[in-house]
């Protein structure tokens, strides 16, 4: 008989180092298409730096409108990944990870848009807060907004800034101190 799989463990920054929340939004349904991100920049618990960047995608269009607001003629004339980009890596020096709601999403953009640029993708592990919600508040469901409702945290929905601010401000609550006890056991 062999012995049923290990749990997965998560891999969770600390909570005295620094960490990075990072958003895309895309413009079409291939990963390289970001055409806005939000960094928000974590030390010690506490929010340090934001940063958001209209981004042109590589392709004329813009198919999401709907969902996040933005058109082909607010992001035309945007810099393109390749020159947004090198601006705002610096926010991760030092960063332990970087940390996304739905982080499996925010990862393959990063990592087709850095691949398009022929840029590197930066060596650094992700922590994703649909996962640290699920295990720390054992509540469904996990979506951005449900989350944030759940625990009071503002959000405008489909903003790269907001909601990587958010996604920032769920993994500091997981932190607070009524529930370090809890994670201990859980991560």
């Amino acid at each position: 008989m062999t012995a049923p799989p290990a749990a997965k463990k998560l891999r969770l920054p600390l909570a005295d180092g620094a960490f990075v929340a990072i958003d895309f939004e895309t413009a079409d349904y291939q990963s390289d298409s970001a055409c806005a991100v939000g960094l928000v920049r974590v030390e010690k618990l506490k929010v340090v730096a934001k940063e958001v960047a209209l981004i042109r995608p590589p392709r004329p269009r813009v198919h999401f409108t709907a969902i996040h607001g933005l058109t082909w003629a607010m992001v035309r004339d945007c810099p393109t990944f390749a020159e947004v980009w090198p601006k705002l890596a610096p926010m991760l020096d030092g960063a332990s990870h970087l940390v996304a709601h739905n982080a499996s999403f925010d990862r393959g953009v990063l990592k087709a848009c850095c691949q398009r640029a022929g840029l590197p993708m930066p060596e650094m592990p992700f922590a994703c807060t649909v996962q640290i919600a699920r295990k720390r508040w054992n509540e469904r469901p996990n979506n951005l907004p449900s989350v944030c409702a759940r625990l009071g945290i503002a959000l405008k929905h489909h903003d790269a800034l907001s909601d990587a601010e958010a996604c920032a401000r769920i993994l500091i609550a997981a932190y607070e101190p009524a529930a370090l006890e809890a994670l201990n056991t859980l991560f």
